[in-house]
């Protein structure tokens, strides 16, 4: 078998194993949605539900989700690892460059985080997207660190193997830069989906914008750390945004 069809078989079975598999079930559920009585704007969907009505439990459970979830990222670390070649160097998910990394996620994040308020709000009003509950109602000691912890788990999960993992394999196949642009944000819309279609175009809009980075930075940690941050306002602050803004934000 050839180098070009192992690795296509491979990219396969990641996708399959992670991020595709997500894109498809989300793919269903907007189906489901767009098939039920109600209106896509009268539905909700919590992102991170309590698990377990004892704490412990609940605790366990949400913990457990995030620390196995992060193996798909070792995966393809795994893989994209050579002898005398460190993986985090060549997706550049590496601390060479704090400052200008910390400082190109935060410009990122005004550049993306915003704007995808303001789309996601225009959802609601218009009806395509689903009442988004991004934290549970019901919070305890350990609530913030455990939404903390799974934003960084998203984030990893999102810009190493929909960017940094893709665009490298993209590459060695001979897929044009545009096309992995576009492909990959394209992923990273159909699998939130399950959200309506809002998220759908705004996270095409962020696919394409951080594609580009990488093409020119060579840099997932930038990524990184803007998605990180926009997860943990969107989970963090939810609570506030349902009380100042209740008819955008509040669960259906």
């Amino acid at each position: 078998m050839s180098t070009a069809w192992r690795l296509r078989i491979e990219v396969v079975i990641v996708l399959g194993l992670s991020l595709g598999a997500s894109a498809v079930y989300s793919i269903v559920s907007l189906i489901a949605k767009l098939t039920e009585e109600r209106a896509l704007g009268d539905q909700s969907v919590a992102l991170n539900p309590s698990r377990s009505t004892r704490e412990w439990l609940d605790f366990t459970y949400q913990f457990l989700d995030v620390f196995f979830g992060l193996f798909a990222v070792a995966l393809v670390l795994y893989l994209l690892w050579q002898p005398g070649r460190s993986p985090f160097r060549r997706i550049g998910l590496d601390l060479t460059q704090p400052g200008r990394d910390a400082a190109s996620g935060v410009l990122l994040v005004l550049v993306i985080g915003v704007p995808g308020l303001a789309l996601y709000a225009l959802g609601r009003v218009l009806g395509l997207t689903v009442a988004v509950q991004a934290s549970p109602a019901d919070w305890l000691w350990w609530t913030v660190p455990i939404l903390v912890f799974r934003a960084l788990e998203a984030a990893l999960t999102e810009e190493v193997i929909v960017v940094g993992y893709l665009f490298t394999r993209f590459a060695e196949l001979g897929v044009g830069r545009w096309a992995t642009i576009l492909s990959s944000a394209v992923l990273r819309g159909s699998y939130h989906l399950y959200q309506g279609f809002g998220p759908f175009v705004g996270n095409v809009a962020m696919g394409v914008v951080f594609g580009w980075c990488y093409a020119r930075w060579g840099r997932t940690m930038p990524l990184v750390i803007a998605h990180w941050i926009i997860d943990i306002v969107s989970f963090v602050g939810y609570p506030l945004a349902v009380g100042w803004w209740p008819g955008l934000f509040a669960a259906a």
